[in-house]
Parts: C-alpha cells; structure tokens; sequence
C-alpha cells in the first residue's frame, strides 16, 4: 500500500480541524458551562502550584530547623485546591455531557433531516460507530486536551519567571524542557498519530459491522452452514483494531518516555543547580521549593502528550461525525418560504434531475411527471430503477440538484417540513415498529390521538379485532422490530399508524414485501377500501390484480412510461 503524500496528508489535516471547528460551533449553546470549567481548571492549576511550592518550602526549612511556611497555610491552600478540582471535574464535566448530547441531538437531527433517505448506502454498525464511539471520543476534545492545554499555557510563564528568579540560565533550559513537553511533543505526537487515529476508527466500525451482522443474520447464518466462515469475518476484524491499538499504544508508551525523560532531566538541573554543578548554586530551601513546584508543573502536563496522541483519533471521529450532515445536505434555496399553504394537493415533478452521490450514475436527468390530487397510482420498475427515490424526493429525504417538486403548484422546498409531515404519510417496505406498546407506535403518527381514533385506525386497517384478544389490548408490548405479532398483523398495525395521520397523500413503498400472498390480497383489499378520497402512491415491483388505481406507470431509464 503506498503511502500517502504530503499533498493528502495536508488535505486530511484541513478536513479534520474544519471538522473540529464545526464540532466547537455545534458547542456554542455551552459557551458559558465551557468557559466556567475552563476558568476553574485554571484556579485549580494555580492553588496546586501554590500548594506544592509551599509544601517543598515547608519541607526543606522542616529540616533546617526553620519554619517558611505554617501548616495553616498549607490547610489553606490544600483545602482551596480540593474544592476547586471538585468544582472543576463537577463543572467542566456536566458542561461536557451537555455538549455530548447536544452533539448527538444534532447528528440525529442530520439523519433525520439530510442523509435520512441515504440510510441505504450505509451499514448499521458504522452509524452505531458515529453515534457511540465517535462521539464518546470527543469528549477528550474539552477534557483531555483544551483543558491540560489552556494549564499549560498558565503554568510555563509562571515556571519559567519563578526559575528565572533564582537562576535564569536553569529557568530558560526548564522552561525549553517544558514546552517540548507541553507543546512540542503532544503536536509531534498528534501528527504522527492523524493516520492511525483515522484507521482505528474505521477497524472498530469494521468491527461492529460484523458484530452486528453476526447477531442479526444468526438464523441465515445457521441454515447456509456459514457459521466459521462469518466468525473468521469478525475475528479478522477483531485482530485488525488490536494491531491497530497495540500499534497506538507503542507510541503512546514512547512519547510517554519522552516526556518522562524532560521531567526527570529538568529535576537533575535542580539538583546540579542546588549542588553549584554547572550552576550559580542556589539556596537549598529554595532549590526544594523549586523542585516541588517543577514537578507539580511537569506533572499537570504530562497528560499532553497523550492528548496529542489521541488527537489524531479526535480528528478523525469529528470528521466521521460530521459527514453525515455533508451527505446530501439541504440546498441553499433560492424560493422565498411559501406565505401561502397549498389548498389542493396535485404533485408534479418537473424537469428533475438527481443522483445521490457524485461517484454514482444519475438516477433522474429530466424526469416529469405529475400525479392529480385524489388519485390512485402506481409506480412499477425493477430495483435501483429510481421509485424511492420519487418518494424520498417528495418526502424532502432527499433533494434534487436541478428541477423542482410541487405540491397544489407550490414548490415543496418552500413548504415547512411540519406542513409537509402533516400532509404526505408514508408506508415503506422496512416500516419499522418500536419495541413500545401498540398504542405508542400508533401515536408516532398522531400524537394528539385519542383512543377512539386509535380504535378507528385499527379497524380501518382491519387488525382492531386482533388487538382486542390481546391481554393489554393497545398496552400490548411489540417487542423488537414487532416480533410479537406476526407480519401481516404488524403491517397493518404499520398501516393504521399510517392512517391514522389524516394525510390527504399516502406514498406506499413496496408495502406488502414479506408477506404471502393471500395476505397480501387482503392487505390491498383493505387498503382499497379505507384510503377513499387521498392521493395514493404505490411503489411497486408487479401488481397483485386487486389494487383499484387510475394510472399506471412504468419507471425505466428515468423516465415514467404509461403502462
């Protein structure tokens, strides 16, 4: 594998501070938080130095017989640091969870509003990946680097003018043994982690894909005998993240060593300074005091340097983290909010042109089509033809890169998502019901429903008799994915969920996937007779004969052929 040049290298780094950068701008809601932990780190730094420089005082006049410093004033000073390192960690860690769940409140919100209808391209356990382990990891952002950081900063001029004081030759050399340790090392080490910190990400999204298709697939797995075949799969990709994190780990333990190695020699300076080797001699109290306080100095840094190592990680999980939000983003619109909501509900696309990456064939060039309120049609084709995409357009999942969606004439892209969510239900091949009750999966589509409209959906789509042989009728739990009831009852519950929202406009994406094919006649008897007077789209790949629709069209080489 060749390695990469200086040019991507460089390209890499700029992807990853821009990633940062909008990561910190996600953060803004907690500026105040933030900047309160960041000003009680800072006072807790500054008592931990006072408190170390006076014990080394107290120590060395202890043992010549003088007193320097009292114990009340080390009680004083040990007592204000305690509380000031509990204030921060109690602090600076509420404001980091807070930010946290901001971050992940708005990678939802990405999902939901951007890349949602790109769910497709994407495995499961890369998301999880996104949403626990990368996210989890910046919270070293604030806590293990801005924090240390911004002590470091206080700390080496503080260091460096007290050492200066007595010795300024010793302070100069301390203070260049302290920033390698503060500052030069933890960059060095940031840098030469950045393409390890992005390849441990992807081994361990690598590894829970495989996980998750391991438990997922299990009965597949099983029946086809793949079993060692598929456990090798995760194994391999087990044995990747190791040898990427025991690769992390040796350099983390070597840059660990180097810092070691400037704290211990900065300590030798003091002693030679103290012992008049090389150095004016210095007062052996004060030499002690300064020894205490270069330790306590050097001792606050020495996370730093693996801060920097992780750094690398940071960039990497923030740029995993806010590429979500780049995949098919909300265009810049150039139409004005629509003042005026559409009173009739006639769709049309015009002149549409779309793909869903730059890498991938267009689906859609010019494609037009228009769909009069109140009827019923389909929209037939092979897979990868482009029917949910039609759907994923119209739901504003995606978004066209030339051409408009209209609804009662007015552009959907002026529309409010609300008004649209309000208007158009949508009933998919992989309708997912909630491990909930039967009553809260209901309610995802209505939430103001009362129990009369939820009986009445339930009838409507003929599954009201079923629910109420239940023990706990609506209260009944679905379990995982619906797995308490069989596929064709936790379609229709799927369908009276669907119904229950009063949208004049029901898309219906290959809705009777999975089921045999006398339930499937019954579903589109039942579907037939309840959707009377809405706008029905169905997606499909062949129709079943009991459908009741107005317009058939065919989808090929992006285009709608009557049929």
């Amino acid at each position: 594998m060749s390695r990469p040049s200086s040019r991507d290298v460089a390209a890499r780094e700029r992807a990853d501070r821009d990633a940062l950068i909008r990561i910190v701008e996600v953060w803004r809601p907690h500026a105040a938080r933030l900047t309160m932990g960041l000003v009680l780190s800072l006072l807790a730094v500054l008592a931990g130095l006072a408190l170390m420089s006076s014990a080394g005082l107290r120590f060395a006049g202890a043992a010549l017989g003088m007193v320097l410093v009292t114990a009340t004033s080390l009680r004083v000073l040990g007592l204000g640091r305690i509380v000031l390192r509990y204030s921060e960690r109690l602090y600076a860690h509420d404001a980091m969870f807070r930010a946290l769940a901001t971050l992940r409140v708005w990678f939802f919100r990405s999902l939901s509003q951007g890349a949602a209808a790109g769910l497709g391209f994407r495995r499961a356990g890369d998301l999880l990946s996104r949403l626990v382990s990368d996210i989890e990891t910046l919270d070293g952002l604030y806590l293990r680097l801005l924090l240390p950081l911004a002590g470091a900063c206080l700390t080496f001029p503080v260091l460096v003018l007290v050492i200066c004081n007595a010795n300024s030759l010793l302070g100069i050399l301390i203070g260049i043994l302290f920033a390698s340790s503060a500052f030069i090392m933890p960059l060095a080490a940031a840098r030469l982690s950045r393409k390890e910190g992005a390849g441990l990400s992807h081994a361990q999204a690598a590894l829970r894909v495989g996980v998750l298709d391991l438990v997922s697939g299990m009965r597949e797995i099983r029946a086809f005998g793949a079993g060692p075949r598929i456990i090798d799969q995760v194994n391999s990709a087990n044995s990747r993240l190791l040898a990427r994190q025991a690769q992390l780990s040796r350099r983390m333990a070597f840059v660990g060593a180097l810092s070691s190695i400037c704290t211990q020699t900065a300590l030798l300076l003091l002693l030679a300074a103290i012992a008049g080797i090389g150095f004016d001699r210095i007062p052996a109290v004060q030499g002690v005091g300064l020894m205490f306080l270069t330790f306590a100095c050097f001792e606050g840094v020495s996370g730093l340097t693996r801060a920097g190592m992780l750094a690398g990680n940071m960039g990497a999980a923030a740029h995993r983290v806010v590429a979500i939000a780049d995949e098919h983003p909300r265009p810049v619109q150039a139409v004005s909010p629509a003042t005026v909501m559409p009173t009739h509900f006639d769709i049309a696309f015009e002149h549409v042109a779309f793909h869903w990456r730059a890498d991938r064939p267009d689906v859609f060039r010019d494609f037009s089509l228009t769909i009069p309120a109140g009827s019923r049609v389909a929209l037939l084709g092979p897979s990868g033809a482009g029917k949910s995409t039609l759907a994923a357009l119209l739901l504003k999942a995606a978004f066209p890169q030339e051409g408009q969606v209209l609804i009662g004439g007015v552009d959907i892209a002026s529309l409010p998502d609300v008004w649209l969510r309000q208007h158009i239900a949508w009933l998919s091949q992989a309708t997912h019901l909630f491990d909930d009750t039967i009553r809260n999966n209901l309610l995802l589509g209505r939430p103001d429903a009362d129990e009369e409209a939820l009986w009445r959906a339930l009838d409507e789509a003929a599954v009201g008799d079923f629910v109420r042989t239940l023990p706990d009728t609506l209260d009944t739990w679905l379990g995982e994915g619906g797995v308490k009831v069989s596929g064709g009852q936790g379609r229709r519950i799927a369908l009276a969920r669907t119904l229950l929202s009063e949208a004049p406009i029901l898309v219906l994406d290959e809705p009777a996937t999975g089921l045999d094919a006398q339930t499937e006649q019954d579903f589109f008897l039942t579907l037939n007779r309840v959707a009377q007077g809405r706008t029905v789209i169905l997606i499909a790949h062949r129709l079943t004969g009991v459908e009741q629709l107005d317009h058939v069209w065919r989808i090929s080489g992006g285009e709608a052929v009557p049929v």
